[in-house]
């Protein structure tokens, strides 16, 4: 073999060398590009997922409950919104400041501050559930005797201070009395309002429960029908402090007694003549955001996760 022959032997076996490795390279960076192009698309469906997941609804069934906003409606009164419209309240647009879904935490979200729209006999406004035992009737309600029970699971979001920097307090939930129409027309009343025999306030961070007492036990069945028979008794407040974490309230009616319980922990029990005098009344179940303040600039924010009522 030629010196030149052997010099262009070597030339070739070279060439082809360093386009072998050259390809073997390249094969790589693609495979490594793929293998990354795959951890990316992984990593991309798992954050969509993790979204997905995120998505919370809460577990409450608003078919017996109707709901009153602090905002007027063209009568001037305040805004309801009735089943089974309020089944989709987050599609109603006067609604959606003031009740609306937090889906990251599960819950409905009542948000409440001074406003024009206040209910008859008070000077507070409210975003606050009222439960309808016959979906769109007021008239159907229940008394100690027939019993009931309400459960929710909740959290107070939001709620600013006072001019001392004290929380303001929220009206939580509440049993709400009522007159038939025989006992209205009986005492000559021009509507069906009685006093509410139970209120429960966040107050402060811990849960505060309010109840009525009768002025005269020797009052009679139609005297004690009065609004100002009854009176305010001195209130209890629960040991455990809530504040702004998720809590469990359990309210409890049957004949005679009424029993609250704070995260199946911390009960109260009413059973006095006064309660037992109580019967003669219909009542109803409210849950929400009740605000007791009318100070410039001042609202709050209930979460509600749960909400079940039974009889």
């Amino acid at each position: 073999m030629s010196k030149v022959s052997s010099k262009q032997f070597l030339l070739s076996v070279l060439m082809i060398a360093f386009l072998s490795v050259n390809a073997t390279s390249q094969n790589k960076g693609s495979s490594v590009t793929d293998s990354e192009t795959k951890v990316e698309k992984k990593d991309k469906k798992k954050k969509k997922r993790k979204k997905r997941k995120k998505v919370k609804l809460p577990e409450i069934d608003l078919s017996h409950w109707k709901v009153t906003l602090p905002v007027t409606n063209e009568e001037g009164k305040p805004y309801e919104i009735e089943p089974p419209e309020i089944s989709n309240f987050a599609s109603v647009e006067v609604a959606k400041p003031y009740i609306y879904i937090d889906s990251t935490k599960g819950a409905i979200v009542f948000h409440a501050m001074p406003t024009s729209s206040t209910t008859r006999n008070t000077k507070y406004s409210r975003s606050e559930l009222r439960e309808q035992m016959v979906p769109g009737e007021n008239n159907v309600n229940w008394t100690f005797e027939q019993g009931g029970t309400m459960m929710a699971k909740l959290a107070m979001d939001e709620v600013t201070r006072d001019e001392d920097g004290k929380y303001h307090r929220v009206i939580i939930m509440q049993i709400h009395g009522r007159l038939t129409n025989e006992q209205r027309d009986l005492i000559g009343e021009d509507d069906n309002n009685a006093p509410p025999i139970l209120k429960i306030y966040w107050d402060k961070g811990k849960i505060r429960v309010k109840t009525k007492i009768l002025k005269n036990l020797n009052a009679s069945d139609t005297e004690i029908l009065h609004e100002d028979a009854w009176d305010d008794d001195e209130g209890f407040n629960f040991k455990q402090k809530v504040d702004f974490r998720k809590f469990k309230l359990e309210v409890q009616v049957t004949d005679g007694k009424m029993l609250i319980i704070l995260n199946d922990s911390e009960f109260k029990s009413y059973e006095s003549i006064h309660i037992k005098k109580w019967g003669i009344f219909e009542n109803y179940f409210k849950a929400g955001n009740y605000f007791q303040s009318r100070d410039e600039g001042a609202y709050a924010k209930v979460r509600f996760y749960e909400l079940e009522i039974s009889h």
